[in-house]
């Protein structure tokens, strides 16, 4: 096969494999991230207010400022005032008077505004909590600033209804520019395929414009999310598979049935340690779900459902093993519960008997570490929270990846994660439920194929399989253990064509 134009690449040493397969992120998301203040670094809630004071110096008057990755559970010290741990938005609304402000927790399920986007949105002591959702309230019954889970569209309307006024121009620059910026961080990171979960159908269109001229330089297999109503519209004329040269797949649909553990947002079977009087939220009904279940079966797409809780995915899996006792074929359909975090015993062994893929990331245990065993205490932590070991034992496919934006898109942290389960401080969370170094590998090339039904075109090195590959400066299946976080990405290849060269 070698020609004169042939670009030939001796290894000398490196590791050749896979391109990695980002199997759970929000690529659009990752782009926008980028275009924002970035609060995953802050150390205490002062240091985010200094930045939203250094923002609102120069931004318009009027002019939304947004920010995303702080998390009240990684701060050195509590806010003062607090509410239940969280701050309140005083401090931010006194450098702010003139911007409204928005700033999206780290897991994306909870927001924090200040006083002039609560205006805005028309928040007040009397406005209640949506089905979903709440609005913690300081002793004067005022709003605190925070929005849970679905309150945040309360907010997020208002912030709609100012991107409304930009041109349709504007708004369509501004996606593509998301769209380019995500590209560079993933082939930079060494992603060359990326699982997207959850856009809706004008994102869905836009990518399949880009992917029909060429200018999707990573390939999509992408979740369509949106309400039943607009699914039924769309799933027929939206639905692709290996459009573009095999960069956008169109085959999945989201939905979620609750929330995330660090904003108390996990729906579970007994309550919160830390918070007795709340067992988490259910986002989305269960009616609401069969339906999306009813037309994923329809359609022929898989269905995808985010559950974190003990009940939310248990309820996930019962809305599976009834689609599929009433609409039997012998293989798989490879429904994916996404985060399957926090399990209870009794549902591990029904991943593997339903054919259900257990679609997580290595590097949420270790960064959520920090709060689980406050939140659940240690025994449903020790049993059931991120039990990757005991899901391979029982025979289900555990995939990989990071939730980017709530995690650096690096692979590599989410590698190290699965295979030592270490904290910076250097002990381990329940290490006992580790993944060996080639079931970590597999589990972001191979199995994460497999959860996309594209295992005959990516995941391994083969003859007749795409030439996406990545070349690392050392191999990470055999160097000393702390020696993988330092593995840098030397290669990206995409089709056989090498978009990323760090030499």
């Amino acid at each position: 096969m070698i020609g004169d134009g042939t670009k030939v690449i001796r290894l000398q040493g490196r590791l050749a494999m896979p391109g990695f397969i980002e199997g759970h992120g929000h690529f659009v998301g990752l782009g926008h991230s980028k275009m924002m203040l970035d609060l995953r670094g802050a150390k205490s809630w002062d240091d985010i207010v200094r930045q939203v004071e250094t923002a609102a110096r120069t931004a318009a008057p009027g002019a939304w400022i947004v920010g995303r990755g702080w998390h009240q559970e990684k701060w050195q010290r509590p806010p003062e005032p607090n509410v239940d741990g969280y701050p309140t938005h005083t401090a931010l609304s006194r450098v702010s008077p003139k911007n409204p402000v928005v700033l999206t927790h780290a897991s994306g399920h909870m927001s924090f505004a200040n006083a002039e986007a609560m205006r805005l949105a028309g928040v007040d002591a009397s406005t209640k909590s949506p089905a979903g959702g709440e609005i913690p309230r300081g002793p004067d019954g005022q709003p605190i600033g925070v929005f849970r889970e679905t309150a945040q569209g309360l907010i997020g309307r208002a912030h709609a209804a100012a991107e409304r006024t930009r041109t349709p121009e504007e708004r369509q620059q501004n996606l593509l520019k998301a769209i380019e910026l995500a590209s560079e961080e993933c082939l930079y990171k060494g992603v060359t395929s990326f699982q997207d979960a959850g856009s809706a159908f004008d994102t869905i269109d836009v990518f399949a414009r880009l992917a029909g001229q060429g200018k999707l330089p990573i390939r999509l297999w992408v979740m369509a999310r949106d309400d039943n109503a607009r699914l039924a519209q769309r799933l027929a004329d939206s639905r692709r598979i290996g459009a573009g040269n095999n960069h956008l797949t169109v085959r999945a649909i989201k939905r979620s049935i609750d929330g995330a553990l660090g904003p108390h947002g996990a729906w579970l079977l007994e309550p919160y340690e830390d918070l007795p009087g709340s067992t988490g939220l259910n986002t989305s009904s269960i009616e609401s779900i069969r339906e999306t279940a009813r037309l994923a079966l329809q359609h022929n797409y898989q269905l995808c459902v985010h559950a974190i809780g003990d009940r939310a995915n248990r309820e996930t899996l019962n809305i599976f093993e009834e689609a599929f006792r009433s609409n039997r074929i012998p293989e798989s359909r490879r429904w994916r519960v996404e985060h399957a975090q926090h399990l209870h015993p009794d549902d591990i062994p029904r991943f593997a008997k339903l054919g259900v893929i257990a679609s997580m990331q290595g590097v949420h245990c270790t960064s959520d570490a920090v709060f689980v065993l406050r939140r659940l205490g240690p025994r449903r932590a020790e049993q059931g929270a991120y039990v990757w070991r005991t899901l391979l034992n029982s025979g289900a496919v555990v995939t990989n990846g990071t939730d980017t934006p709530v995690e650096d898109v690096n692979p590599l942290d989410s590698y190290y994660a699965s295979v030592t389960r270490k904290l910076p401080s250097g002990a381990a969370f329940f290490r006992e439920q580790t993944m060996t170094r080639d079931e970590a590998l597999r589990s972001y090339t191979r199995d994460c194929a497999y959860a996309a039904f594209e295992e005959t075109l990516k995941g391994t090195l083969a003859p007749g399989k795409l030439a996406d590959v990545v070349v690392l400066s050392r191999d990470i299946l055999t160097c000393p253990e702390e020696a993988i976080r330092s593995a840098k990405v030397v290669y990206t290849i995409v089709g056989g064509k090498v978009l990323y060269a760090a030499e």
